[in-house]
């Protein structure tokens, strides 16, 4: 059955995220000023996903339908194209370089044009999909972190351009999905670029910031310096990895291991632990009169701190493989629903040796529900498709090549341009 037309006449954007543990939808209407007006959101637990892939086309996109339609109901409009988060392992990044001959005269918007147009064909997909490719920084005659070079005079103009990519199939499964559900897809997003957008601050992107997104199914840290994504690793460990310890130490049902995590569960530890009683419902159900198994506040977070260790060492071994480290590397934002365990922040800043902050959609408007970090991609989302982002995407070709570089370094370089009043 085919989906109804839009409502005529209005600009809405659409932003769906299809993600391990819940597929979720937001309709919202851009302001003049830039700003975002709520005008309906949906959700459903999401069946067909594992670790960010589709893994059951059928579920996903009932999946899809279902939380697309709730959103329209709240709206009451009707939609037709919605820009998708992408949050699967296997997402790539690297660094493009390029540079032009100016000749000591003013920079014209044709040299930065004719810069880009070389840009383009400096990008290589390696086989992989683009996904995007964001100017990151210019450079004028060795002069770094130059945000406007318009009407500057140079004898040399250079930018480096940030690419993300990914393996086409798990792209194309998505986009599929989508489109089995009557819908349109504007863009596919990388779930580290939507949810920059959504929870940091301006500052925090010049001056340096990882970003640990901490999802159901996949974790993905990225590096932010000099206003822009310049950095990232995919990490196939997410929170259901926590779920499924607690159900296979306690011989539970994983419903049951969440319900415990959520309530019961702290990746800090107290005195009182050892005290406090939780009740467990075993896999299989209790027999009539038999006594339901107990265990200890401690037990659980005991099985919570053993996954949580592993899943941090991961994340500082992707922060020092992406260069951030040194003075610089001092902030971390924890977004995603796994940040939503009780002490994660405290436990992290202590294993990390960096300053953590739970990382939460910042947007007026936004419903209760939909406001704690489970949805800073999907307000992100939002926000991406409202803005009017520069992207060299369109004109890839699969025949170019490319100029790389080591994202640490460029990250370093960022950080210190900012540094320096840039």
């Amino acid at each position: 059955m085919k989906r109804p037309t839009p409502t005529p006449g209005r600009r809405l954007v659409t932003a769906l995220d299809v993600g391990s543990s819940k597929v979720s939808a937001l309709i919202a209407e851009p302001g003049e000023g830039g700003e975002l007006r709520i005008l309906g959101t949906g959700q459903r637990q999401s069946q067909g996903v594992r670790r960010g892939f589709i893994a059951d086309m059928e579920r996903t996109e009932v999946a899809i339908r279902e939380a697309v339609e709730q959103a329209e109901r709240i709206a009451a409009t009707n939609i037709e194209d919605v820009f998708v988060g992408f949050s699967a392992g296997g997402l790539v990044s690297s660094v493009a370089s390029v540079e032009l001959q100016i000749g000591g005269r003013r920079i014209e918007p044709q040299d930065i044009d004719q810069l880009l147009g070389v840009g383009r064909q400096s990008i290589d997909a390696e086989g992989r999909m683009i996904l995007h490719a964001l100017p990151a920084l210019y450079t004028l005659d060795g002069l770094q972190g130059v945000k406007k070079p318009l009407g500057l005079h140079a004898d040399r103009l250079a930018v480096d351009i940030h690419v993300i990519a990914a393996e086409p199939s798990p792209v194309r499964n998505l986009d599929l999905c989508v489109r089995s559900a009557h819908l349109g897809v504007q863009a596919i997003v990388a779930s580290p670029v939507a949810a920059g957008k959504a929870c940091l601050s301006e500052e925090e992107r010049e001056l340096g910031v990882a970003l640990v997104e901490l999802g159901a199914g996949v974790t993905n840290v990225s590096v932010f310096a000099g206003g822009m994504l310049v950095g990232l690793k995919s990490l196939g460990i997410g929170g259901m990895d926590i779920t499924d310890d607690i159900a296979a130490a306690f011989g539970t049902r994983r419903v049951e291991a969440e319900r415990m995590k959520c309530f019961y569960g702290s990746a800090t530890t107290s005195p009182r632990d050892n005290h406090d009683m939780i009740e467990l419902k075993p896999i299989a159900g209790s027999e009539e009169g038999t006594e339901a198994s107990r265990i200890t506040r401690a037990q659980l977070n005991s099985v919570i701190r053993a996954r949580l260790e592993h899943l941090t060492n991961e994340i500082a071994a992707a922060l020092k493989e992406l260069g951030f480290g040194g003075p610089f590397g001092r902030q971390v934002v924890l977004t995603g629903g796994g940040s939503e365990l009780k002490g994660i922040a405290d436990y992290a800043q202590g294993v990390l040796g960096r300053a953590v902050r739970i990382g939460r959609p910042n947007l007026r408007g936004l419903p209760e529900a939909h406001s704690g970090p489970a949805f800073t991609t999907l307000v992100g989302l939002a926000q991406f498709a409202a803005s009017d982002e520069l992207d060299l995407r369109a004109a890839v070709s699969p025949e170019m090549s490319v100029q790389k570089q080591n994202s640490g370094g460029i990250v370093q370089r960022l950080i210190t341009a900012f540094r320096s009043g840039f």
